[in-house]
């Protein structure tokens, strides 16, 4: 065991330039997601049945297409269509584009739970569609998903794996393969790997736990 903490020291810039890269990365793609889950959240309760159907073919794709496809369709297929895209852009993209549809289904749960009336009675007031959405729907929607959209986190944070090893981003993946095969101790290599990625699925645990507890304080 001792020489595998000589590898998390003699290594330790290494993986943490991974960590840093892994972390930045799901960052990014978390925006993306909840932007663009928003967004499909309000075509699926939309006032119209096309809208409604628009919204529900982008969540029927992108839950029953694996990430790892969309991968190499949104890296390898846009390029050689002749779109410029780096292994950065298409993770980030494909990442945020895939967990947007789990967001806009747990909004889409969280929309369902607040009172018909207060809708009526925005709509009543002359509030727009999208007016109601945003001052009244979505933000007692989103308190009533936070340990939802802590769970999707967490995926995101486990799935980024899957990007860097689709992608050869340097993220804690890429670095852990490179020292294992440099030093011939894959083992101890993913070990730290998996502990950086435990760090940061247990900071998002605890990040979404006191959002719990002061929506709870608030109300």
């Amino acid at each position: 065991m001792s020489s595998w903490f000589e590898l998390l020291t003699d290594n330790f810039d290494a993986l943490a330039s991974g960590f840093w890269v892994t972390l930045r990365l799901v960052g990014a793609s978390f925006a993306v997601a909840v932007v663009v889950g928003t967004l499909v959240a309000a075509l699926r309760i939309a006032p119209s049945v096309w809208l409604q159907r628009l919204g529900g073919v982008y969540v029927e794709t992108f839950r029953n297409v694996p990430l790892f496809i969309l991968l190499i369709i949104a890296y390898s297929g846009l390029r050689r269509a002749g779109v410029p895209i780096g292994p950065w852009t298409a993770g980030i993209a494909s990442l945020g584009l895939y967990t947007a549809a789990y967001v806009a289904e747990v909004l889409r749960s969280g929309v369902f739970a607040v009172s018909r009336g207060q809708i009526e009675a925005s709509l009543s007031l002359g509030f727009g569609y999208p007016q109601t959405l945003r001052r009244i729907v979505l933000p007692q929607a989103v308190r009533t998903v936070i340990s939802p959209l802590g769970s999707l986190t967490i995926a995101m944070i486990k799935n980024s794996a899957i990007v860097g090893a689709a992608l050869a981003i340097n993220d804690l993946v890429k670095e852990a393969r490179i020292i294992g095969s440099r030093t011939f101790e894959t083992d101890a290599a993913f070990f730290w790997a998996a502990v950086g990625y435990l760090l940061l699925t247990v900071a998002a645990t605890v990040a979404f736990r006191q959002l719990e507890r002061r929506y709870a304080i608030s109300r």
